[in-house]
């Protein structure tokens, strides 16, 4: 399946028991080997009596990560498209956290990612680390083969980390990402956002994300910088995403307390089996 071209490889638990192991993930995502993908998503049946499904994450690496915006969005399509619930809306418990997903009018997914957080704590995150600083977006600042570059940090249950650029054709993301992904800043690293504003209620970005690199898409990330900018007042409370692999909707109020909404598109690419 994919969300605007960040792909993914979903597997139903709810019907069978899946154990695997860090090799066979790093199999299944290996895009010359296995079927390939960014991300290996693992959907199974809750038993709290609270929530539908638990929903589990592993990056092409074969670590297992926190959340995946694009992913929920798959997810709930694969649910229903494969007769796992029958339900409109659904809840999902992710490893930091609770996910709501619901179907939409026009078929796309809507997303209630909860609120952001922008404590330190949350990522985790050693400000000493870096350098404070103070400008219209950016709060922290690493130096990296001596040019200083300027970032915030927000948590949507995965950390992030985003630069506001003035062309996100042109920037550093490669570079830039791979080096700020791994500092040793972030104690469990980090997915780096490239953020252009084109207006108050449209932006374009670009994600290299841990254990994966640059996607086509990362909701997350959409998620985290558009909070960022909302909070920083460069961005109003409803704004159009541009990802390389398409477009994602985000709402948010800008109260801290207040639930982040995605919207966007889930697709199936292809179904079948592959022995491990």
């Amino acid at each position: 399946m994919h969300g605007l071209g960040n792909d993914f490889v979903v597997i139903d638990g709810v019907n069978q028991a899946i154990d695997l192991d860090k090799a066979q993930r790093r199999l299944i995502a290996d895009r010359h080997l296995g079927i390939g993908c960014d991300q290996i998503l693992l959907l199974e049946r809750s038993t709290d009596g609270e929530h539908d499904f638990i929903y589990r994450i592993f990056n092409a690496d074969g670590g297992e990560v926190e959340q995946c915006g694009n992913g929920a969005r798959c997810v709930m399509r694969f649910a229903l498209d494969n007769d796992l619930t029958n339900k409109d809306s659904i809840s999902l418990v992710t490893a930091t956290g609770n996910l709501i997903c619901k179907t939409l009018a026009n078929g796309h997914i809507c997303v209630d990612m909860g609120a952001p957080n922008f404590s330190d704590k949350s990522l985790p995150f050693d400000a000493s680390l870096t350098e404070n600083i103070s400008d219209n977006f950016a709060n922290h600042q690493i130096a990296l083969n001596e040019t200083n570059i300027p970032f915030s940090t927000v948590s949507m249950g995965n950390p992030h980390a985003v630069i506001h650029v003035d062309d996100t054709d042109t920037a550093a993301v490669a570079e830039h990402g791979a080096l700020i992904g791994t500092h040793s800043a972030f104690a469990n690293g980090v997915n780096v956002g490239f953020m252009q504003v084109i207006n108050p209620s449209h932006i374009k970005l670009r994600v290299f994300e841990r254990g994966a690199g640059e996607t086509l898409a990362c909701g997350t990330g959409a998620c985290a910088a558009t909070a960022l900018g909302i909070r920083n007042k460069l961005l109003q409370n409803s704004v159009a995403v541009d990802l390389r692999g398409g477009q994602l909707q985000i709402e948010w109020s800008g109260h801290d307390s207040d639930s982040l909404f995605m919207s966007g598109p889930a697709k199936t690419v292809f179904s079948g089996k592959i022995m491990l």
